[in-house]
């Protein structure tokens, strides 16, 4: 058996509990070398996330010094990085937990075949979903296309455990050298807006154990119903947790299945959501054109708006004058996230209202939410859109003013987020203001806009655009 050291390359599963990758590293009783790069992926990433992950893998650089090792950061190409700490160490081996957006495919492709080549061993393992996503197929052998199947088709799996942590790490003989996290600067594009966000972030893997054990503890029960309503306190807020890997999938799903042995109505549909987000990458894997084209080659030629309008700015800035759509730009630039109803009517109305294409929101949200998701993000917008797998039906226009009246009907939705034309507005609402770009020249003093545009005519704008296709 060898004893050269084992490089563990940690990316988006920075926690040391059910990390099937490093449970086995530690098994083999071989030095391990924790490692995180700043390679090609983390340059890509737009501001928020980048600066959120800074935070995370701070985190685990000091989770892992509690066990007896330590992080060590490179910055670099991931091969170039990875091949300068092999020819350093001594290493015989790389291996990393596997993802599956297809940018993330080319480069782990690319590092294992010249790995290989090089005589090292270079293994992925699996952590980032529940279901690998070829171990799903329907009836004829081929993957899903739509949600309820899928998830009937996964619902009573076994799903193993999840691994406790390792008490202690097998550290080896000398340390390479290690960039310092704060050279790298991941959240200078944040600018004042870190400090604003700061005040919401939940990090690290013991503080992401704690929002899943009060979340089943006290929401779930309710949380078919509650999780509707964008100013209460009815979902798990556990999407920047797993963006990260601070928690795993399996820690989720064996936790709703507790929370529905316990009798508790919504943990169903809790596990619905986390297989919500595998179904996501099950169709990325086998359909990775849906991370940057209509999924359904149909609406290529569907007029969409591409250019940087006056209307899209506007929905940029949480500035159309619908409140609803307003409330919900206004929550991410002060949180980072963003109430899942809410980013469905944001979506719809950016889509359908303005008839601008889902590719806009998209990169928008790439660089504005902290729990940004390849997989969850892209189905998302297509799906608002229309152009997705299991869309909503494109003819169907989300009303914000109704769905505010409906979702939010003491407005306290609004009140927290919207500051112009109110005596005494809330500190979020405020905050605003100050985490905002100081180019886009907004006060709480100014008058709250009109909207842009009349959501009756916008919608049938956007019927009469649909009527024209041939769908």
């Amino acid at each position: 058996m060898t004893t050269s050291p084992i490089l563990l390359w940690f990316r988006r599963d920075l926690r040391l509990s059910d990390h099937p990758a490093l449970s086995e590293a530690v098994a083999s009783g071989r030095p391990v070398i924790p490692v995180f790069l700043h390679d090609e992926a983390v340059a890509a990433l737009g501001a928020a996330p980048k600066w959120r992950l800074g935070l995370s893998v701070a985190a685990l650089a000091e989770a892992l010094e509690a066990c007896g090792t330590r992080l060590i950061l490179r910055r670099g190409r991931a091969l170039e990085a990875l091949r300068a700490l092999i020819a350093e160490t001594g290493a015989g081996a790389v291996w990393w937990t596997r993802a599956y957006d297809p940018d993330s495919i080319a480069r782990d492709s690319a590092v294992k075949s010249a790995l290989k080549d090089d005589g090292i061993e270079a293994r992925s393992f699996p952590g980032h979903i529940l279901f690998e996503p070829w171990t799903t197929q329907t009836g004829t052998g081929g993957f899903y296309k739509v949600y309820t199947p899928f998830w009937k088709a996964v619902r009573d799996r076994d799903v193993a455990a999840p691994q406790p942590a390792p008490g202690r790490i097998p550290a080896p003989d000398t340390w390479p050298a290690s960039d310092r996290l704060d050279d790298w600067r991941l959240g200078a594009a944040m600018d004042r807006g870190a400090a604003v966000v700061a005040d919401h972030v939940t990090v690290g893997e013991a503080a992401a154990r704690d929002r899943l054990a009060a979340f089943i503890d006290g929401p779930v029960a309710d949380y078919d119903t509650a999780r509707d309503f964008p100013a209460g306190d009815g979902t798990s807020r556990l999407s920047e947790n797993l963006t990260y890997g601070e928690i795993s999938p399996v820690a989720l799903w064996h936790a709703g299945q507790r929370a529905m042995a316990a009798g508790k109505p919504g943990a169903e549909t809790f596990l619905q959501e986390v297989v919500w987000r595998d179904f996501a990458y099950h169709l990325v894997y086998h359909t990775p054109r849906i991370t940057r084209e209509n999924w359904r080659p149909e609406w290529d030629a569907f007029p969409w708006n591409t250019d940087e309008t006056e209307a899209v700015t506007r929905w940029k800035q949480g500035r159309t004058g619908e409140p609803f759509v307003d409330a919900a730009m206004r929550e991410m630039y002060v949180t980072g996230t963003m109430h899942n109803r809410a980013r469905m009517i944001v979506a719809s109305y950016l889509t359908k209202h303005l008839l601008s294409h889902w590719r806009i929101g998209q990169r928008w949200f790439e660089d504005c939410l902290i729990d940004w998701d390849p997989a969850s993000n892209a189905m998302g917008w297509q799906w608002a859109a229309g152009s997705g797998p299991d869309a909503t039906p494109y003819f169907r226009v989300f009303n914000p003013a109704t769905q505010l009246e409906k979702f939010d009907r003491g407005g306290h939705y609004r009140h927290r987020w919207i500051a112009e034309g109110v005596a005494r507005p809330s500190a979020t609402a405020l905050a605003y203001f100050d985490a905002v770009p100081r180019s886009w020249g907004l006060s709480p003093s100014q008058a709250y806009p009109a909207p842009i545009v009349d959501l009756k005519a916008g919608r049938e704008r956007a019927l009469e655009a649909y009527r024209n296709r041939d769908f």
